[in-house]
């Protein structure tokens, strides 16, 4: 729906409880649902549904970036309730119950990988901007290093999210998690000042 056209209360309550139902059954599992069956859930018609999504695949495209928006919308609210190296912690674990909701809706997201969509990019440099607020704010209060990027440290949980495919991959992933932020709550170590090679002994 165009955004110069704001939805009536009822058409809003109705593409609600059709991401909401399609959420559910792609994070349950349910990664076959039929357009049919995830209307059915939301309480609407076939025909409301293609009204709000023209496809299946743009029903899909939708829950995950909602899911991005909810995790993207948290540094603000823990920078307001906690020190700047805690609202960093907070949300690094965050980062990693995405990743865990990324892996129920993975078979689903395969849908639209081959497609041209945005959404991926679109993530990734949020979740980059989000970091690089918390890394700014923590160096700002000199309790965070302050020479490590937002696309250095999300480049870092990446690679801890890779194993999800792995037995017991989400307790590790928090162990290690708390392994880089021990890293972050140091300062990078000072450079020694280079000695001029020119001057002589006892100069």
């Amino acid at each position: 729906m165009p955004a110069s056209r704001p939805l009536r209360a009822d058409a809003r309550r109705n593409r609600e409880a059709l991401l909401s139902a399609a959420r559910r059954a792609f994070l349950g599992g349910d990664t076959d649902a039929h357009v049919e069956d995830i209307a059915r859930s939301a309480g609407v018609a076939v025909g409301t549904l293609y009204r709000h999504f023209e496809t299946r695949e743009a029903l899909i495209e939708e829950v995950y970036r909602k899911e991005v928006d909810d995790l993207c919308a948290a540094p603000a609210d823990l920078l307001d309730r906690h020190p700047p190296d805690e609202a960093l912690r907070r949300f690094l674990l965050l980062l990693v119950d995405h990743a865990a909701v990324g892996k129920g809706m993975s078979i689903a997201l395969e849908s639209i990988m081959a497609t041209d969509s945005p959404v991926f990019d679109d993530a990734r440099t949020r979740m980059e901007h989000a970091l690089t607020r918390l890394l700014d704010a923590g160096g700002a209060a000199g309790t965070v290093r302050d020479d490590v990027t937002g696309s250095t440290l999300l480049r870092a949980l990446g690679g801890i999210c890779r194993m999800r495919a792995t037995e017991g991959w989400l307790d590790e992933a928090r162990q290690i998690t708390a392994l880089l932020l021990d890293g972050l709550s140091h300062r990078a170590p000072e450079r020694p000042e280079p000695q001029d090679v020119r001057r002589g002994p006892g100069s």
